[in-house]
């Protein structure tokens, strides 16, 4: 979405915001804490002044007028224009219909997983699944408690699709770990001889030899089936 003006999530929030109604931007931040829209979208209130101020620019919103309480400071109330309602609707349309390559850190994390020794990984594996199943029962509380009020599922969406993810990544260490542990997981011996080469001080020429025999090897069985 980089051919966008203003691309960050926040500037989206912005605009479905006064697409309701007015707001000035103190406002805005505080009807999207209410509605617990931080747990989807970072909200930051200096970053948001920036976000006004270039939405503002490319004439997606503008100033609707001007208030002032009491001994208070002026402050400006933000509309939403027909320029802004018309990104705002196909932004949405981008979001929900196009899936997109996005990078979560643990992904990352996932991808140089060879650089930890494996029974180091194994018990940041371990930490990381107690987290998770820390999460899932504070979910499951706010839930409880969405059911209470009797919100609308339509409310909810985003909530029961962040339960979903956290499920799926659950059950995705729970079963990493167990191939782990049982040797199962391939690739295993050349994880393990390439850090007891690092322990014993081995040069990286040694390390480079010991991971290409294992390559080599890999590629064989991988015929072989």
């Amino acid at each position: 979405m980089s051919r966008r003006p203003v691309g960050n999530p926040l500037a989206l929030a912005v605009l479905a915001s006064l697409w309701e109604r007015p707001m000035y931007p103190y406002e805005i931040t505080t009807t999207l804490r209410e509605r617990g829209k931080e747990d989807s979208i970072k909200l930051n209130f200096g970053s948001l002044y920036a976000i006004i101020k270039s939405l503002e620019k490319h004439g997606l919103i503008e100033e609707a007028r001007v208030e002032r309480e009491g001994n208070r400071p002026e402050r400006i109330v933000y509309a939403i224009t027909d320029a802004g309602r018309a990104e705002a609707h196909d932004w949405m349309r981008e979001l929900i219909a196009v899936p997109v390559k996005e990078y979560p850190a643990f992904e990352a994390g996932l991808s140089l997983l060879a650089l930890l020794a494996p029974d180091e990984a194994v018990a940041l594996l371990r930490e990381r699944l107690e987290r998770l199943d820390a999460e899932l029962a504070s979910r499951a509380e706010l839930a409880e408690q969405s059911d209470e009020l009797r919100l609308p599922e339509l409310f909810l969406v985003e909530f029961r699709y962040r339960v979903a993810m956290t499920r799926a990544e659950r059950e995705f260490v729970a079963t990493m770990l167990v191939r782990l542990e049982s040797g199962e997981l391939g690739g295993l011996d050349a994880w393990k001889a390439m850090h007891e080469l690092i322990e014993s001080g081995a040069s990286a020429a040694e390390i480079e030899s010991l991971l290409a025999h294992h390559l080599r090897e890999g590629a064989a069985d991988t015929q072989q089936h």
